[in-house]
């Protein structure tokens, strides 16, 4: 089954159990708790010692499920401790972005470079690092996701699918996953209204509202038998507490109504 959840960044103004109770009250499965530096650090790498009892307290209380964490960073420290962090809370997939530049092959090769050797950390503590495509970065399209699998010989590594950069890179998203799917080990989603370089506002990220087919992209899911998480993720300003309870409820009941009509829920 497809397990339905959020990226706590959407709730960056509040503590992680305030986040946790405002996601399952909105419906979800499970959580993916935001670990960048600088921007929500609901769960600290360097830090996670001090994380440990009240993500594990806040899990207990609501009933989530930990999905992932989003830790955008290729820091060998950083990972390090976001892998031993990781595998003693029990956050199964770590989300660390690609690097470099958009069409330059020299940092496309040193994102291959740096990958190959984060991901010995994930198997130290068996853990799976998964990298997106993301718009203006060295993997940044379908023909770089590839290439980016086929370089990365890891186990503990998998290709984490996000329609809305995608979006961006002037594909379909629900053709392209397909290109993809034996690779894909995570999926953020949102929506994304016009062609970007950014994915708009917050609002119009709600799945839903923007202009990706997000309908079809689920079913391509379905289709290719994807058993994973599929966390939502927007990005932006801060929100107040209602805000961000919209956006998380709106993209739940859109996901959970497709879903459902696809006989995945």
């Amino acid at each position: 089954m497809i397990k339905l959840g959020v990226n706590s960044v959407l709730f960056k103004t509040m503590s992680f159990a305030e986040a946790a109770r405002c996601i399952k009250k909105a419906g979800y499965d499970g959580v993916g708790i935001c670990g960048i530096s600088g921007m929500c650090t609901h769960f600290n790498p360097l830090g996670w010692k001090v994380d440990k009892g009240p993500i594990r307290g806040a899990i207990e209380e609501t009933g989530l499920e930990i999905l992932s964490s989003e830790i955008a960073s290729h820091d060998p420290e950083i990972i390090k401790g976001a892998c031993e962090g990781a595998a003693e809370i029990g956050i199964p997939v770590l989300c660390i972005g690609p690097s470099g530049q958009m069409n330059d092959e020299d940092s496309l090769k040193a994102c291959f470079d740096s990958i190959n050797r984060l991901c010995e950390f994930a198997e130290q503590h068996g853990v799976t690092l998964c990298c997106k495509a993301h718009v203006g970065s060295s993997v940044w399209n379908t023909p770089t996701s590839l290439q980016l699998a086929s370089a990365i010989k890891s186990p503990n590594f998998g290709i984490d699918m996000d329609p809305s950069h995608i979006h961006r890179a002037g594909e379909v998203p629900s053709q392209a996953v397909a290109a993809v799917i034996d690779y894909v080990k995570h999926v953020h989603i949102r929506d994304c209204k016009g062609p970007g370089p950014s994915p708009g506002e917050s609002g119009m990220q709600a799945c839903g509202r923007g202009d990706i087919d997000l309908y079809a992209y689920l079913k391509a899911l379905v289709d290719a038998n994807y058993n994973g998480a599929c966390c939502l993720e927007v990005i932006g300003p801060e929100l107040d507490a209602v805000s961000a309870s919209i956006i998380a409820a709106e993209s739940y009941g859109y996901m959970n109504a497709c879903l459902k009509m696809l006989g995945a829920r």
